[in-house]
């Protein structure tokens, strides 16, 4: 059996961008296959039921949960779907030592565990399940979206691909 890393997660709000009102926020944890407890920041729509479709956001490499990813998740639970913003393994509210560094297995995980979480929610259709990659972490979302077929959309914005500069230089 597994530990599960306890986290210490900020409640009030502390991003960089404004709440909005169209949608309803709550912290999330979850762990991936390496036994790292992630921390995640979950938008969902207001006034809207039934099964949604689901887009797990990360990235820029370096950044956290509370800056740019946090502001695409926010802004897409306004446009209808159920969003996490997550932060890698290693990196602010997530676990995982030692800390602030990548690992492109490790973080392509990631966002196979956020989809893992995203697919068991009550209110999320598992076949409509998509995730966004911002920068740096763009790669890892190729990685994530190349080896698991839960992922039906992925979209990148990102001027090179991470994984591939770490292997190859």
């Amino acid at each position: 059996m597994m530990n599960t890393e306890k986290l210490d997660l900020t409640e009030e709000w502390d991003k960089t961008f404004p709440q909005s009102e169209k949608v309803n926020h709550k912290k999330v944890t979850f762990v991936n296959r390496y036994g790292i407890t992630l921390a995640a920041d979950m938008y969902t729509p207001k006034n809207v039921d039934g099964k949604l479709a689901a887009i797990a956001v990360c990235g820029p490499f370096g950044a956290v949960k509370e800056q740019a990813s946090g502001l695409y998740a926010q802004e897409m639970a306004e446009r209808g779907f159920l969003t996490i913003a997550f932060d890698p393994s290693f990196t602010g509210e997530s676990g995982g030592t030692p800390r602030f560094m990548a690992s492109p297995d490790i973080n392509t995980e990631d966002y196979q565990a956020a989809v893992d979480f995203l697919s068991v929610q009550e209110n999320v259709d598992a076949e409509k399940i998509g995730i966004i990659g911002i920068c740096g972490f763009g790669g890892m979302a190729l990685n994530a979206a190349a080896i698991d077929t839960r992922i039906k959309a992925t979209v990148i914005s990102t001027m090179y691909d991470m994984p591939r500069i770490g292997a190859k230089g």
